[in-house]
């Protein structure tokens, strides 16, 4: 039990790092890196991790790849004992695939793919991690057995390096990457995320999301944005006291407005094509969600004190995802 409580508070501190040492069956756990090489053209998410079902024939890991430009998924299915993760720090190996916060290397070579190269990025800075507010779901974090978990390792990174991709080879130096995980026991019931560095100024990220969230015997709507421009973070979440105005979701566009104590975030995301990624469920990696790496996000940041308007921009490359019971979703997030 002192050692249970220990790793916990430890991973809690360090949500980079896996959790699974600590959390129980059914459990999953996944790292979400997205790359964009300079000119926009090549945009990819790769997505390591694992589920753990009730019986090892129930669990494995894998190497999830979604080609931004085409809306291409594949899902590259490991078996549980080519998973390793360090018990210290953020690293993991799946197969032949090699996992940090500075660096990807990987090596998919099967019958539908063939994914190899190394990507390094610059000094990712994730959101704060404080005692009292251990990253991007403050102190949600410190509260045992919610539905899902969430962390925000990289805002906005510099990358360096290439990948061949089914034989072409592309170059990512000068590109941006975003890094992000999740774990727990299954993905909610409805969401809607989206992410964006690719801002005409330089050092700009928004990452938000919005869910249906499992509470005692009930739910209600809980949301994390940040929107982080050079090293500042502007939060709006249900912990710190902001409120939705109003959300908005059709086949076209998210409409998104929310405030804090400080400023209001006005969102107009504009939905493209996706892929279907395999998302997780306590029986297994079975669901199937919509994501795209090609939307556009227009943000306005809004001083509530002088009204200036601090940020007006239009984010491209933007991952986008509206996931299940969206009419529930809006009804009590804005009701």
């Amino acid at each position: 039990m002192v050692k249970h409580l220990s790793n916990f508070f430890k991973t809690t501190l360090h949500p980079e790092m896996y959790h699974g040492m600590v959390l129980s069956p059914p459990f999953f756990e996944g790292w979400y890196f997205k790359v964009v090489d300079s000119t926009g053209l090549q945009r990819f998410a790769f997505i390591p991790g694992v589920f753990m079902g009730k019986t090892p024939e129930d669990s494995h890991a894998f190497v999830q790849v979604l080609e931004g430009a085409s809306s291409r998924v594949e899902y590259h299915r490991y078996p549980i004992d080519q998973f390793w993760s360090s018990a210290d720090h953020f690293e993991l190996h799946i197969g032949e695939n090699h996992f940090t916060l500075n660096q990807i290397q990987l090596n998919i070579q099967n019958s539908s793919q063939k994914v190899i190269g190394e990507l390094k990025f610059e000094r990712p800075i994730g959101w704060p991690v404080r005692l009292t507010s251990p990253g991007v779901m403050g102190w949600f974090a410190w509260v045992p057995r919610m539905e899902c978990y969430h962390g925000v390792l990289g805002f906005d990174n510099a990358v360096k390096g290439s990948i061949t991709f089914d034989g072409q080879i592309h170059d990512f130096s000068g590109g941006r990457g975003y890094i992000e995980k999740d774990w727990g026991k299954a993905f909610p019931q409805a969401w809607v995320w989206m992410q964006t560095n690719h801002f005409s100024q330089a050092h700009t990220c928004l990452t938000a999301s919005v869910a249906i969230i499992p509470w005692l015997k009930s739910a209600f709507a809980g949301f994390i944005v940040g929107f982080w421009q050079n090293g500042k973070l502007h939060r709006f979440a249900t912990y710190a006291n902001s409120r939705i105005l109003g959300l908005e979701v059709d086949d076209q566009h998210v409409r998104w407005q929310m405030r804090n104590k400080t400023h209001r975030l006005e969102i107009v995301a504009t939905q493209a094509e996706g892929g279907l990624l395999r998302a997780p469920t306590p029986d297994g990696m079975g669901r199937r969600i919509a994501e795209t790496l090609s939307a556009r996000i227009h943000l306005r940041l809004v001083n509530l004190k002088t009204g200036e308007v601090e940020f007006d921009g239009v984010g491209e490359y933007a991952g986008l995802e509206a996931v299940g019971d969206l009419v529930k979703l809006i009804r009590m997030a804005v009701g």
